[in-house]
């Protein structure tokens, strides 16, 4: 196991004892869903947007969570501000690259972020592809996956090489790379991909632990383990997608050390 369940535990605690703030750059279809997932986990979510601000605002936060998602050309002036701002000051952030080959402008949009030393990348195997520039522009499926995660493996591994990130494809079974080290992660349940927005939930809940892990790829992984295994939790006894998105933020909330450590699945991959 690339990293004890019992370690993870440990990040779980620090976050919910130090209640970092993690400050959002989102989407609209998701910024509800993500805030609540933080407030859940122990985080505490801001999401701001204005390019007036958002410098001061990273500078005052422990983590940065920039998500394409409904991308318009303000909010990726601010996005552009914020990853400059937290590369200078030092504070950990996190892309999310959603969509990142329906259109050329979100393709490059992506791009021109990545080069600005995101500590971690989160997509799915089409976004991961898209960005590591293995595809054509324009030939993604928008926010939804056309390749399993484990075929964006290779690309993921270029990206991370490329760009010093830690990157995660997200999929059935999670993948974690820094260009070297590879981890696996099996939770989560098939219910999850019928509610919107839950990736995008994953990748808040990394921000988070990015602001008490020093080594993104642990926190990367911390970060996946837990919102998977809690995903498990919640769609047992779910009937369908609504329930399980209240079922989840309280399956987040009350996590506990013996089921964490008993259901976490998490495997190194040789290189």
């Amino acid at each position: 196991m690339t990293l004890p369940a019992e370690a993870i535990w440990t990040l779980l605690a620090a976050v919910r004892a130090r209640r970092p703030l993690v400050h959002n750059i989102t989407n609209f279809v998701v910024m509800n869903n993500s805030a609540n997932a933080l407030l859940a986990l122990g985080a505490s979510p801001a999401m701001i947007h204005s390019s007036d601000e958002v410098e001061d605002f990273v500078a005052i936060s422990q983590a940065v969570v920039i998500n394409i998602g409904t991308l318009y050309s303000e909010q990726i002036a601010a996005c552009k501000l914020a990853a400059a701002k937290a590369r200078a000051v030092g504070v950990p952030w996190i892309l999310d690259p959603v969509g990142a080959g329906a259109t050329p402008y979100r393709r490059a949009a992506a791009g021109a972020l990545a080069r600005l030393e995101p500590s971690v990348i989160r997509g799915n195997g089409s976004e991961i592809i898209t960005l590591a520039e293995q595809t054509q522009a324009g030939s993604g499926r928008g926010v939804d996956s056309s390749h399993r995660s484990e075929a964006a493996l290779g690309a993921a591994r270029q990206l991370a090489m490329d760009t010093r990130a830690v990157v995660a494809i997200t999929g059935a079974v999670d993948y974690v790379t820094d260009g070297h080290r590879v981890a696996a992660i099996e939770n989560g349940h098939p219910l999850m991909t019928r509610v919107t927005g839950l990736g995008c939930s994953a990748t808040a809940v990394i921000g988070a632990f990015l602001a008490v892990e020093r080594d993104p790829f642990a926190a990367t992984v911390a970060g996946l383990a837990v919102f998977g295994v809690a995903g498990e939790i919640a769609a047992t006894g779910s009937a369908g997608p609504g329930t399980l998105q209240v079922a989840l933020l309280d399956a987040l909330y009350a996590l506990e050390e013996t089921t964490f450590v008993k259901a976490c699945r998490c495997r190194t991959i040789a290189p």
